[in-house]
């Protein structure tokens, strides 16, 4: 097992709970002015060196002058975390930091403060090496990414502001993924090139109420049942996507000889590969959709009361090729029922897709390097980042943490016992700064 200084530094931001709540009253802003500073103290260098500029409250956009500032790379991650819930048991405390079986275990440790501290720490090392990149990089840290805020906005309009045109931003997503594909052996290189809409929305029914000893048809608890039900039942239509289909011919060389010619040819058969993709599992599934989780519920406030009121939380990831509007049409149709108030919380829709070009080569051929036999592949990522603020920046908006990260792994992120093993923590600190030292003229 490598020893590297990054495992300390990011030991050091994991124990800082800088978690993110929608009500700015129940953020810990001590804990964030904490990593703020505690970041400094871990990377001296980067902070003298570099140019800094605040964004939003804690976020923060370093600028490292390069030779030319035609075609600067914008580098992304965010420090803050989602909430651990409660009722879930952690081997292993989530702000503990601990090492166990050679692995850092805490929330952040892949999302995405060991992306952030990779980078940091691949720039910290060629400071220290008094190397100049060819073009800017920018790094472009997020304060509330896990709550859509404000901070990965503001920094793209400060970019704006002065005249800043990236040749390609590089945020969170994808992964050295092993155990991602059915049949398939080979860890992938998944480089999100587009990623979904998210969308939430409330589904609220209103009503009479009245003593539970009286109940009468149709109360405001079982229409919203039904609309439940009526969204899970009715899926929007499934198709697969131009980054799958690439993504299924550069793995059908390490596929079982059955499939390589399916996957071989896989633009021909997009309707026979669909269903193949929804049959094969919950990851494949959401890749060929638009995807409703129901999240929230709530009803009486007591066993003996009927409910009044009912709502329930929607959260909806939208594929490529439908939008915001072609959702809200799809939600209502199904529903069929006009006491079920849909309300729209929040709407983007899905990101552009990203061309594979020269920018995409550079990260390909720094995967390759870096992670020899993983295949680099494009694919859409089903959930959201910063990252989807700078399409309208930049043509080139690409998401891949350059760890290694089982099936187990990447289930834990947003949920328990989320770690990162510290050689693959060691390999995406080469990661970043073989990709710097790339960067061409």
């Amino acid at each position: 097992m490598s020893t590297h200084r990054a495992v300390g530094k990011l030991q050091a931001l994991v124990r800082i709970p800088t978690v993110s709540y929608p009500d700015w009253e129940d953020v810990d802003v001590e804990a964030f002015d904490s990593f703020v500073v505690e970041l400094r103290t871990q990377f001296p260098l980067l902070h003298e060196r570099l140019e800094l500029t605040r964004v939003d409250t804690h976020g923060l956009l370093f600028r490292w002058a390069g030779r030319h500032a035609d075609r600067p790379v914008v580098l992304m991650a965010h420090l803050d975390v989602v909430p651990v819930d409660g009722d879930t048991v952690w081997q292993h405390p989530p702000f503990g930091a601990e090492i166990h079986d050679g692995a850092i275990w805490g929330r952040g440790t892949l999302d995405d403060k060991g992306q952030l501290v990779a980078i940091c720490e691949a720039v910290e090392t060629l400071l220290e090496q008094d190397f100049t990149p060819e073009q800017d990089v920018w790094l472009s840290f997020g304060c509330n990414e896990e709550v859509s805020g404000a901070a990965a906005r503001l920094a793209v309009e400060e970019l704006t502001r002065r005249g800043v045109r990236p040749w390609f931003v590089l945020d969170e997503g994808g992964a050295v993924a092993t155990g991602a594909f059915p049949g398939i052996d080979v860890p992938i290189g998944a480089v999100g090139v587009t990623e979904k809409g998210q969308t939430s929305i409330e589904l609220r029914v209103d009503g009479r109420g009245g003593h539970a000893s009286t109940p009468a048809r149709n109360a405001p608890t079982v229409r919203i049942a039904r609309a439940i039900r009526r969204l899970d039942k009715h899926q929007m239509a499934a198709s697969v996507p131009d980054p799958m289909i690439e993504l299924l011919r550069r793995l059908a060389p390490h596929a079982p000889r059955a499939l390589r010619p399916v996957m071989q040819n896989a633009g021909r058969i997009r309707p026979l590969l669909t269903k193949a993709l929804l049959a094969a599992g919950p990851e494949t599934a959401a890749a060929t959709r638009t995807t409703f989780a129901m999240t929230t519920l709530s009803g009486s406030p007591a066993l003996n009361v009927i409910a009044s009121t009912a709502k329930a939380g929607v959260n909806i990831r939208i594929m490529v090729g439908d939008t915001v509007t072609s959702v809200l049409e799809h939600v209502r149709r199904t529903i069929d029922d006009d006491q079920v108030q849909v309300t729209l919380v929040e709407g983007t829709d899905p990101s552009p897709i990203s061309p594979m070009d020269d920018a995409f080569a550079l990260i390909e051929a720094t995967i390759i390097e870096v992670f020899p036999g993983a295949v680099p592949a494009p694919y859409v990522m089903m959930a959201a980042t910063d990252s989807r603020f700078f399409t309208g920046l930049c043509p080139r908006v690409y998401r891949f943490a350059p760890f290694w990260m089982t099936k187990a792994q990447r289930e834990s992120i947003h949920s328990y016992d989320e770690h990162l093993g510290i050689d693959a923590l060691v390999e995406g600190v080469q990661w970043y700064q073989r990709l710097i030292e790339r960067i061409p003229s």
